[in-house]
């Protein structure tokens, strides 16, 4: 049996940034403090939330460096470090870990994407050349490809291979991989308005974007699924939803970044080739937090 890396509510936190672009430290310190405030048990920097895609290593790393020695061990600190190059992976593996991340979320290789073989050879390979868990991260809207239930099945023999980040939007597939592997590797929800349906399946709680404007929402939910009350789970869950779904009515993290600007968050912009949403989206965003009740 794997201990997992956390249970319950993780945010992806956002990278703010200054107006000149600049990654906004102060912001970022004030973010993590209402992140742990707010019941978060875990915080992932530099995921695809985080823009990882435009932060430079030095930048990575650097950041990666900062949320651990800011959070002294408050929470988890989960550090983003995949790529689809594999050498490329294991340099920001490795920095990551020797900044002092507790575990790595590794999303599987985009654009060249490769085999389910290569796959399983790109996560050993990774997990053969550290000390800390890996989470597996199976996106396929970003990255074109998904971890199938027999390539995890493979993994979950790895003793760092801790569990899967499951954004497939299949719940049958997640009854599949949890069939296949029970404990020995645990499962998180990668999309906020599934996250009740996962977890009554046995998944250890979500990797959320929705915490970031709302961490004490997703930690309540994520306490009721854990103590057993789905009744009460479920209706935060419906509460939500809509709010969730504005929530990517444009590109991730453009609507995230847009809505804690609105509720006063003042986290700055979004790097190119992301941009600012249109504005009939800001206003359909804008009354879902009102509806919400986050904003008045």
């Amino acid at each position: 049996m794997k201990t997992p890396v956390f249970c319950g509510s993780s945010v992806a936190i956002v990278t703010p940034f200054t107006p000149d672009g600049a990654v906004n430290y102060a912001k970022f310190h004030e973010l993590v403090d209402m992140q742990i405030a707010g019941g978060t048990s875990a915080i992932v920097v530099c995921g695809t939330t985080g823009e990882s895609a435009t932060l430079n290593d030095e930048e990575h790393i650097a950041l990666v460096k900062d949320c651990v020695d800011y959070v002294a061990g408050r929470v988890k600190v989960i550090a983003g470090s995949g790529s689809n190059d594999t050498m490329h992976a294991l340099h920001l593996s490795q920095a990551c870990e020797e900044a002092g991340a507790d575990a790595l979320l590794v999303v599987t290789p985009y654009y060249n994407k490769t085999t389910q073989h290569g796959l399983v050879k790109h996560y050993e390979y990774l997990a053969d050349r550290v000390s800390i868990p890996i989470i597996v991260y199976s996106v396929p809207s970003r990255t074109g490809m998904s971890a199938s239930v027999d390539a995890l099945k493979e993994l979950s023999a790895h003793p760092l291979i801790n569990g899967v980040k499951d954004a497939n939007s299949n719940i049958g597939g997640v009854a599949a991989t949890l069939a296949a592997c029970g404990d020995e590797l645990n499962v998180w929800s990668g999309n906020d308005d599934e996250t009740v349906a996962m977890m009554a399946l046995g998944a250890k709680g979500v990797i959320s974007v929705w915490a970031n404007i709302d961490p004490r929402g997703v930690s309540d939910l994520t306490a009721a699924c854990l103590r057993g009350d789905f009744a009460e789970a479920a209706a935060l869950q419906l509460k939500a939803y809509g709010l969730i779904k504005s929530l990517f009515i444009e590109t991730n993290p453009m609507p995230v970044k847009t809505a804690m600007n609105i509720i006063g968050l003042e986290v700055g912009g979004v790097r190119p080739p992301l941009c600012e949403m249109l504005p009939e989206n800001i206003e359909k965003l804008r009354a879902r937090l009102l509806g919400y009740g986050l904003i008045k």
